[in-house]
């Protein structure tokens, strides 16, 4: 995937005007527009209807929908239950504004791949499976907005404030459960329609998640360490016998007494000398 990632970089390097600036607006607009065309429509066809990804009226001509399912109006998440109006002019402008930060992050071209690549994954699920939706890219565009943002915080049923990591750490754990529920009712399309939107977020996402894996390894293994181990054992001992943990070799001044000083060990000195930043450079070297 770091292969798909380099190429896409470059891609997005050298073609920055691709794509369409402000896409999110457009499909906000589009939203809404449809909603009340919908509200307001006295036939039995609703214009949502006509738009909506269907494999079989696709097949017939209808090529449209292949396209046209993206402006349907997706309320009723984790975050906007409900269908009214209300919900849906909420739902259009969260995904607006959070569209709006990532192509203002990555870049006209960059935000147009990665909402099309999403869009072009559910389109071949569709085609083979039947069944298409926007939930799911979404979802993902909220992923990558949890990833690039996770400590700004959002007013969850718009009154609470909650840092955006821990809403995607909700809406993943709720995206297991969509993939566990389908797959224990047998609905193994409703359990691939998840994976496809994850699989789009990885492909942006991969070297981010393994980068940060590996920190949060390595940050484990040194802290379980013998080593680690052993220096906070010998630390505590030495602060339970003399009542502090560093002493400057000069003036005498200790953690203890003085503990927002920075005090330093000298790599000059023969031995294990402790100095305050008085003294860290000006002091004579114990040999």
């Amino acid at each position: 995937m770091r292969a798909i990632q380099t190429w896409l970089d470059r891609f997005c390097m050298k073609h920055p005007r691709f794509g369409v600036p402000n896409l999110m607006l457009y499909i906000a607009i589009a939203n809404v527009a449809i909603y009340l065309i919908d509200t307001f429509s006295l036939g039995l066809v609703t214009l949502s209807g006509m738009l909506e990804f269907d494999r079989a009226a696709i097949f017939q001509g209808q090529v449209w929908r292949l396209v046209t399912f993206v402006l349907l109006p997706q309320a009723g998440d984790l975050f906007f239950r409900g269908t009214g109006l209300f919900f849906v002019l909420i739902s259009a402008y969260f995904y607006y504004w959070i569209g709006t930060l990532l192509e203002r992050e990555w870049g006209t071209a960059k935000f147009n791949v990665f909402y099309l690549s999403g869009v072009v994954l559910n389109i071949v699920f569709g085609l083979i499976a039947g069944s298409a939706s926007m939930y799911y890219v979404n979802l993902s565009l909220f992923l990558a907005f949890a990833v690039l943002y996770p400590d700004m915080q959002v007013l969850l049923m718009y009154v609470i404030p909650v840092k955006v990591k821990w809403l995607a750490w909700i809406d993943a754990a709720l995206l297991a459960w969509a993939v566990i529920s389908s797959l224990l009712a047998g609905s193994i399309v409703g359990a691939l329609l998840p994976i496809v939107a994850i699989l789009n977020f990885l492909i942006f996402f991969w070297s981010d998640l393994a980068d940060a894996l590996g920190y949060r390894r390595q940050r484990f293994q040194h802290q379980h360490s013998a080593q680690t181990v052993n220096f906070k054992k010998a630390t505590r001992t030495a602060y339970d016998k003399k009542g502090y943990i560093h002493k400057c070799a000069v003036c005498g001044k200790t953690d203890t007494d003085f503990p927002d000083l920075e005090f330093r060990y000298c790599s000059k000195c023969n031995g294990y000398y402790c100095y305050c930043p008085e003294h860290i450079h000006n002091h004579v070297h114990i040999q």
